[in-house]
């Protein structure tokens, strides 16, 4: 073999493992760079839902009154402001995140309302900082008074998103527009049962109605209700509970709910339950609940008592 033959022969062989070596180095980049972004999509997927998450607290203890519960979510210098129109005006109102608390915490006479959030626009930056965007609903007892659009910035305190500001605009629904809606009032009276306000559960029923659960005999009138109500809000400080779904026959209406709650009390068992059940409710021409007949597997509650969950 003569050395121009030996010198061409060499040359590919270098040629081609160049070429190797250059598509092994684009492959590690591509999956690299494929790697960096599927790491950043599922950080940003976890941050929405933690976001969420927080955000849902935070409207469920504007709605239940619950003034160290909006506290612990906060910073200590957020701020709050709105504006609405008013006689073809726009009216501005600002206040600190204190003057606020205090204001739920003066209310002589305080009763639940419902924010109900369409949608949630998230934009976060470096997991740190978050802008989100959630028009809502306003009602009280099953009627909507305004329509809201929200400007909310989330930060991160070690670890935690709490709220830093929140701004929004209001559109109080003319008296002639407004109207009775049996599933926002449903939603309601699952929020208040997490309130721990065992009176806000009674205000959901009428003067004289009954809330009977189970076997057991039936409380009537808003008292007796509000004692039912408080057992189980003792029995677990921690309980939601969420509805599930709501089905309407003839002059019967079926609340399915489920109740997630820590018997974290004195002399409690310490055991996570997590139970469902319904009540099936017949309503009176105001809109309020006259009677309640109230069903959950008391077998298997008193189960998780003792044992926990297994969900």
């Amino acid at each position: 073999m003569n050395n121009i033959t030996r010198n061409q022969i060499l040359f590919s062989i270098i040629v081609f493992l160049l070429i190797v070596s250059c598509q092994s180095k684009q492959s590690t980049e591509e999956r690299s760079e494929n790697t960096t972004s599927d790491q950043i999509e599922s950080t940003s997927s976890q941050s929405e839902k933690e976001i969420k998450a927080i955000l849902e607290r935070i409207l469920a203890a504007v709605g239940n009154r619950d003034a160290q519960e909006l506290d612990d979510l906060s910073f200590d210098q957020a701020i709050i402001a709105y504006t609405y129109p008013k006689d073809g005006q726009w009216q501005h109102k600002e206040m600190t995140i204190d003057s606020y608390l205090q204001t739920i915490r003066d209310m002589k006479d305080p009763k639940p309302i419902l924010e109900s959030v369409n949608s949630y626009k998230i934009n976060i930056t470096e997991d740190q900082l978050a802008s989100v965007i959630m028009p809502t609903v306003i009602s009280k007892f099953g009627v909507a008074s305004s329509n809201e659009v929200n400007h909310v910035i989330m930060m991160k305190d070690s670890d935690q998103w709490k709220l830093l500001s929140i701004s929004w605009t209001a559109h109080r629904i003319p008296e002639e527009e407004k109207e009775f809606d049996l599933n926002l009032y449903a939603r309601n009276y699952a929020q208040v049962w997490g309130s721990n306000r065992p009176e806000f559960v009674a205000m959901f029923y009428a003067e004289d109605g009954s809330l009977h659960v189970n076997d057991g005999e039936p409380a009537v009138g808003r008292n007796a209700i509000t004692n039912v109500a408080k057992g189980f809000m003792d029995a677990f400080p921690d309980m939601i509970v969420s509805m599930d779904s709501l089905v309407t026959k003839s002059d019967k209406t079926r609340f399915y709910w489920t109740l997630i709650g820590t018997n974290d009390v004195p002399n409690g068992t310490g055991k996570k339950v997590k139970i469902s059940g319904f009540e099936e409710w017949t309503l009176n021409d105001d809109g309020l609940i006259q009677k309640s007949k109230g069903y959950f597997d008391e077998k298997e509650y008193k189960r998780q008592l003792e044992f926990g969950t297994d969900k």
